[in-house]
């Protein structure tokens, strides 16, 4: 069970703030255990059954796991997806999404990213498809790393490409 002040990665949410665990009554009267949630980028408060299995949630990784992940990037081999049929792309990205895993939501962006710079180095159009998914790969993953970092959603980017930078200076 998570605590009171935990920060926790919930579904497509993103980070989230466990601010207080309630008893509540349910409409056929059993009292059930439910945790209030309010996101760190969204302006709203969320409600969850502490036993429910309907929507992902775990605990954010942390510092040193967020360092790790970066200092792969050099390493990571992200071959962008191509498919003609925009179904096939909504499942790949969506199967990637629902991984609720950093490592593949940064792969995942990475991917798109080699995609967009194939497509406009050929004055080929990047698809609406690809750039929605990559704008939510990207809130998901720079929402956990700022959080795990314990710097602004801002700064993600900057602090990303400062953390490659002394990678390649050592």
């Amino acid at each position: 069970m998570y605590q009171v002040g935990e920060l926790v990665s919930y579904g497509s949410t993103g980070v989230c703030r466990v601010s207080e665990i309630i008893n509540q009554t349910c409409p056929d009267g059993e009292e059930r255990l439910y945790y209030v949630m309010q996101p760190l980028y969204k302006a709203c408060v969320i409600s969850v059954p502490v036993d429910s299995d309907k929507v992902f949630i775990r605990p954010i990784i942390t510092r040193d796991e967020a360092d790790r992940l970066i200092g792969l990037i050099p390493t990571m081999d992200c071959p962008a997806f191509h498919s003609r049929v925009s179904r096939e792309l909504n499942e790949h990205y969506t199967t990637l999404l629902k991984s609720y895993s950093c490592q593949n939501w940064m792969e995942m962006t990475i991917s798109i990213h080699t995609k967009k710079q194939w497509l406009l180095s050929r004055k080929r159009k990047f698809g609406s498809v690809d750039e929605r998914y990559l704008k939510q790969a990207e809130e998901l993953l720079f929402g956990e790393l700022a959080a795990a970092l314990d710097i602004p959603k801002e700064e993600v980017r900057e602090y990303i490409g400062a953390k490659l930078e002394s990678l390649k200076a050592s």
